[in-house]
């Protein structure tokens, strides 16, 4: 089945009191428009994005998550009109998915559900709202297909009882998209061209349309900055839900801030404030402190995140501790039972299975084997001034508190550096570094009166 479709984002939003289109506002550290791109993207063979206000800026954002075809609306007549401007684009055997640039929390499973509409070559998005107010009234015939959409200032007492209303979204064919479209009249107060005029249209014309429906929640938009909170609530209480029927428990879902997608497995436990920002796989048991930030890395089963710990692009083994305070940066490994503790910064480098740096400690571009301790203060000295260098550490060594490996070096297994030392040179199996200046104790001067 081939699905073609419309991203209507042409629109300035003056109410969102912003130099940016409505749809480039963010979401969850996403704009709606990346948003809805991703989603169309899992149902689509073709995308096309009417642009207007602010073009350039939906192209440059658009243009970083594909190759989509881009159709200027210059004088915008309503989503009739903006629809109209792709026509050249619509094959007649497409199926037309219509959807909003600033409509961002429609599901990929609610989009397929419109899309696979059985026999009909018309399909409407509505929802049933506790309060309707506001919204076009869904009118159906005897049989059950949509054949007109009443607004509510044009709604008489009984169609204002209705509670089905239409969300705006539709699929449509291709070739009866083309060969009805340019019915549609202008003849109103903003001499605009709407889209919901192909109901009644297509109804009068014997088109049997079906009704598919999706909770409200999914089909808000925004715009104004007030709404935008509105739907920041909305996706951060959608995640949650998603992450509780997993199996996670949640201390407090209002202070829990997902911003990509999250799978987890049984029995996690997340504290609060917290912030999980893209793709994060947690495994089984994992238990996350208050005030965390995790983004793009998985954690392994058993693995506990303390208060105040910052991992980004990393990859945490099984029965790992983290934290307090520790920063795991990206290219971090950390393998199965190893200890990264308080103030402790990693980057680019693999932690062996067991092995602990409790403190204080940098840790850049560096192989560290199993079962070795790094003491407190202890650092690798990765960067020369113009090139990164890397460090090796064995299995079962010791690195000393306040000790400085300047790479590139090499510390063999079963070795020790004392501590304080300034390793310029590779320290060989099962031997002791020690480098530095010999200590002098001097006695005090006496005081003469």
């Amino acid at each position: 089945m081939k699905v073609h479709t419309i991203i209507l984002a042409a629109g300035s939003g003056s109410r969102m009191r912003s130099t940016k289109a409505k749809s480039l506002q963010k979401i969850a550290g996403q704009t709606m428009l990346e948003r809805i791109i991703k989603t169309a993207q899992k149902v689509s063979n073709k995308i096309s994005i009417v642009v207007g206000f602010d073009k350039d800026g939906i192209i440059d954002v658009a243009s970083k998550l594909g190759n989509f075809n881009f159709v200027e609306q210059e004088n915008p007549k309503g989503t009739g009109h903006a629809v109209m401007q792709t026509i050249p684009y619509i094959s007649d055997d497409e199926n037309v998915l219509v959807l909003y640039g600033d409509v961002p929390l429609i599901k990929e499973a609610t989009l397929k559900k419109l899309i696979n509409n059985g026999s009909y070559e018309f399909s409407v998005l509505t929802s049933h709202p506790n309060n309707p107010k506001g919204y076009g009234r869904i009118i159906k015939n005897k049989e059950g297909n949509v054949v007109q959409i009443i607004e509510e200032k044009d709604a008489n007492d009984k169609e204002r009882l209705i509670d089905e209303v239409f969300t705006g979204n539709l699929c449509i064919k291709g070739g009866l998209l083309k060969n009805t479209i340019s019915k549609i009249k202008n003849d109103n107060a903003a001499n605009e061209y709407y889209l919901t005029d192909l109901i009644k249209i297509n109804s009068e014309e014997g088109i049997k349309i079906n009704a598919s429906s999706t909770d409200i929640e999914e089909v808000l938009g925004a715009n104004s900055k007030i709404e935008l909170e509105l739907l920041e609530d909305i996706n951060r209480k959608m995640k949650a839900k998603d992450l509780q029927e997993q199996g996670v428990t949640i201390v407090d879902s209002k202070r829990l801030d997902i911003r990509g997608n999250t799978k987890a497995g049984s029995d996690c436990h997340i504290d609060v404030n917290v912030i999980l920002e893209g793709e994060i796989i947690l495994g089984d048991g994992v238990e996350i402190g208050p005030n965390v930030y995790i983004k793009d890395s998985k954690i392994g089963n058993n693995t506990q995140i303390k208060a105040f710990s910052f991992i980004e692009d990393a990859e945490i083994g099984n029965n790992c501790s983290l934290g307090p305070y520790a920063r795991i940066r990206e290219g971090s490994e950390i393998l199965d039972e190893a200890k990264i503790g308080n103030f402790v910064e990693t980057k680019k480098s693999i932690i062996g299975k067991g092995s602990k740096a409790n403190h204080f400690s940098y840790l850049g571009d560096s192989t560290i084997g199993d079962n070795t301790n790094i003491g407190a203060g202890a650092i690798t000295c990765n960067y020369d001034g113009k090139n990164k260098n890397k460090t090796t550490i064995g299995d079962n060594s010791f690195i000393g508190t306040n000790s400085s490996l300047v790479a590139p070096v090499t510390i063999g297994s079963g070795s020790y550096v004392a501590a304080g030392s300034v390793i310029t040179k590779d320290v060989p199996d099962n031997a002791l570094g020690i480098s530095r200046s010999k200590q002098e104790n001097k006695r005090k001067p006496l005081n003469k009166k």
